[in-house]
């Protein structure tokens, strides 16, 4: 720390060092203002990621991609609505049908006989141990709680073994029922579903496929069974076995059998809840007793008129924004303030002139341009079947916006549903995909794009969404970061060097001012 003096020579050193920082001060100023233009630029990347976003995952494939958006067919069903639901598809063929359900679709379930009392899902494996052998917890020792804990439980479910790689079970006295349960349901392999019943101190495995394909098979793999800890002491049985059953429907007293609840005839898709009457053989058609379901198909196009109105306004408005930002004006002239220049000015000065500095920083910016070609490309590619749905070019101007005849979308749907829905959302095949998976494609290559450069999230549309570092733009801001650093280092070394410099004028002028006035007193 310099000792800084003023007064002897008169002069003010503070004013004087400042006023020689200012020059010295002026890379570093136009340092900052290049850090604040990116970080400007960066926040309005992340904007057009955001939109991006949006219109890809939450439009284009959560909403106008699935098959219900483009759906003009209407399932009306009645009689027995408690059994079954009907949806109809685009594919539906009107034909009415009648529907008796003699079996519902069951799983294999395997389920234990409980413990003797409830027993809390946070418990050990051990602790069942104990409990199941009468041990009073007191009398335990430390070895024994230690060797208890160590106990591996080996089983396989569907001849899935839940073991680790050197063969050790994943299930030991210190396993939580919770984590055991976890473990069982996130082994895809196995394909079964566990639950643990608090209250009844229930095990219950059940396949997760359904219909008699459903599997749900255990074994005990040494004389440690799992299953032996969720029954009773003396219980010689491990479990009890629901076994699976198929669905057995009946439409125009044709039969169908299905492994699911869920089966699509003549475009329905059909839900089985409950069955319609209660007989011994499903196979057989029922003939009394029965209270069937009634469908009818009529013809809705109110859906798919919505849908299609929306994604072209969605789309128009994606379409403008992106020209806003490549066609907005820049301001050369107007520069990001500096703390000094903002004491000097008005709020509503500052605020005009930031709206300015910020103004144009994606101005013909090369990304936006090819998300903006990509997009129009798909829609131009297209455009004598989208006029066929009412859907046309704009003007010269409009920047590449799309028009749409309600009049004639609608007619379309009603004489050809299929064609709507083959055209926006394809024909099932990749090959074939329609307008709404053409336009994510390209926009998923946007995405990508925005992620190397900027660091933004892919798949997430928050803008608060923290950048990733390791993109182009976190690198330039970190290179910017270290020359502030470095530079404001230098300009703390060359300040402290100025007083440095000053106080020693003034420690000389003031020797030079005792030696005066002492000669000028001794000749006196």
């Amino acid at each position: 720390m310099v000792t800084r003096i003023n007064g002897f020579s008169g002069m003010d050193v503070d004013s004087m060092v400042k006023s020689m920082m200012v020059a010295k001060r002026i890379p570093l100023d136009k340092l900052n203002q290049d850090k604040q233009i990116l970080e400007w630029k960066r926040d309005s990347y992340r904007e057009i990621n955001s939109k991006l976003v949006d219109f890809r995952t939450n439009k284009l494939i959560d909403k106008y991609g699935k098959s219900a958006a483009l759906n003009t067919q209407k399932a009306v069903v009645s009689g027995n609505t408690d059994a079954l639901k009907a949806e109809a598809s685009a594919t539906a063929n009107g034909i009415d049908m009648k529907v008796s359900v003699t079996q519902v679709a069951t799983k294999k379930t395997v389920e234990t006989f409980g413990l003797a009392a409830p027993v809390a899902s946070n418990k050990t494996l051990a602790d069942l141990q104990i409990m199941r052998d009468g041990t009073d917890p007191a009398t335990l020792t430390e070895a024994d709680r230690t060797a208890l804990n160590a106990e591996e439980f080996k089983f396989t479910i569907n001849g899935v073994s839940f073991t680790d790689s050197n063969g050790k079970s994943l299930f030991t006295g210190s396993t939580s029922i919770a984590t055991m349960v976890a473990t069982i349901n996130g082994n895809t392999n196995a394909n079964v579903t566990a639950k643990y019943d608090e209250i009844s101190g229930k095990l219950i495995i059940s396949s997760k496929t359904s219909g008699t394909d459903g599997k749900a098979d255990l074994v005990a793999t040494d004389d440690n069974s799992l299953l032996d800890l969720f029954n009773p002491q003396n219980s010689t049985d491990q479990y009890k076995t629901t076994d699976a059953k198929n669905a057995f429907i009946f439409v125009n007293d044709r039969m169908y059998e299905s492994q699911s609840n869920t089966i699509t005839i003549n475009g329905i898709q059909l839900t089985v809840e409950k069955t319609t009457v209660n007989q011994t053989d499903p196979k057989v058609n029922p003939t009394t007793g029965d209270t069937p379901v009634t469908i009818k198909t009529s013809s809705d196009t109110e859906t798919a008129l919505q849908t299609i109105k929306s994604f072209v306004e969605d789309y128009n408005s994606l379409i403008t924004l992106l020209n806003t930002k490549l066609d907005e004006n820049k301001y050369r002239d107007f520069k990001p303030l500096t703390d000094e220049q903002k004491t000097a000015m008005k709020d509503t000065d500052i605020t005009n002139w930031t709206d300015k500095a910020k103004s144009g920083l994606l101005k013909n910016d090369d990304l936006l341009r090819s998300a903006l070609s990509n997009m129009r490309g798909i829609i131009s590619g297209q455009v004598v079947a989208l006029s066929e749905m009412g859907i046309t070019m704009g003007s010269y101007n409009s920047g590449g916006k799309i028009v749409l005849d309600e009049v004639v979308l609608k007619k379309a749907l009603t004489e050809n549903p299929q064609k709507a829905v083959d055209l926006f959302q394809g024909t099932g095949s990749e090959a074939n995909n329609g307008i709404f998976d053409k336009l994510a494609d390209k926009i998923s290559g946007s995405l990508d794009s925005l992620v190397t450069r900027v660091g933004t999230s892919k798949f997430s549309a928050d803008l608060t969404v923290s950048y990733k570092e390791e993109s182009a733009m976190g690198r330039k801001l970190k290179e910017y970061n270290n020359r502030i650093a470095n530079m404001l280092t230098i300009l703390e070394n060359t300040e402290t060097r100025y007083y440095k410099q000053f106080t020693a004028m003034e420690t000389a002028m003031n020797k030079l001012s005792s030696q005066s006035s002492s000669l000028f007193s001794t000749t006196s």
